[in-house]
């Protein structure tokens, strides 16, 4: 079976952002989600200076995440209008500078549950920020987060319902488990819009493990994905607390490859 793996830079954080992207480089890790964690970190300069790592080491930036992941729900999706249009040109930055480092989609959390503004609204104002995305030649693509409108595969579909084709979503299987669904469950209904995966593994102590150390069947989850026609990344996405070694990841990676060369 033909699948790409990567690695998010958000595996080592809290290592400032270009010396993660250097690391995935040492690896040899070629696909990468890259994680900007400071507004700083999209100045020109250090735009370029990513630039030349991923130039150095070959590296296919496929996905970039923001660091205003955490406030998407007080900015863009609160009932005050003016807060998410002043704060537009900073997307339209961080668009630009993911069309920049040569990535396809910038992933986006959404609002929590709290949110109060209506769902009509909500589809709107995403509909609006994916035309952002494409006049830098990027999709702005939603992830299902556990705790967020977008956690149940419901919700989602109603959003591709809303705005059409131009939709597409980011699936997670930890977030998916956190938030009680099987990641089978968006499958069934968004097959069509799902174009970025992150991967990672559980126990019955742990919702995020390294990849083929726990119980999710790999096997079973790439042979549904090879079915639907997904031909998109499978990005290995961890936290600093759920490995042990780096080079557990490296490990994982490798193992990976090669579980899929026997499927």
């Amino acid at each position: 079976m033909n699948i790409d793996f990567g690695v998010s830079s958000a595996c080592f954080y809290p290592v400032e952002t270009e010396k993660s992207l250097e690391l995935t480089g040492e690896y040899g890790f070629r696909n990468v989600e890259l994680f900007l964690n400071s507004h700083s970190e999209l100045s020109d300069e250090f735009v370029e200076k990513l630039i030349g790592i991923k130039d150095k080491y070959n590296l296919n930036i496929v996905s970039v995440h923001p660091f205003a992941s955490f406030a998407e729900s007080f900015y863009l999706f609160s009932n005050y209008y003016r807060r998410y249009t002043d704060i537009l040109p900073l997307y339209d930055k961080m668009f630009e500078v993911t069309g920049k480092l040569g990535a396809s989609f910038f992933v986006f959390h959404g609002a929590k549950l709290t949110c109060s503004i209506s769902d009509d609204e909500y589809c709107e104002r995403f509909r609006h920020l994916i035309d952002m995305g494409k006049k830098h030649g990027i999709q702005v693509c939603h992830e299902n987060v556990v705790h967020h409108r977008c956690e149940s595969p419901a919700y989602m579909k109603m959003m591709r319902d809303n705005i059409g084709d131009d939709f597409k979503m980011v699936l997670d299987i930890k977030q998916a488990h956190r938030a009680g669904f099987s990641p089978y469950e968006f499958i069934d209904v968004l097959a069509d819009s799902i174009v970025h995966i992150h991967i990672s593994d559980r126990n019955s102590e742990k919702d995020c493990i390294t990849p083929l150390k726990g119980v999710f069947d790999f096997p079973e989850f790439f042979r549904t994905m090879e079915k639907t026609g997904y031909n998109g990344k499978y990005i290995i996405e961890l936290y600093e607390w759920s490995y042990e070694t780096r080079e557990g990841i490296a490990d994982a990676y490798d193992n990976l490859c090669k579980l899929a060369e026997s499927i």
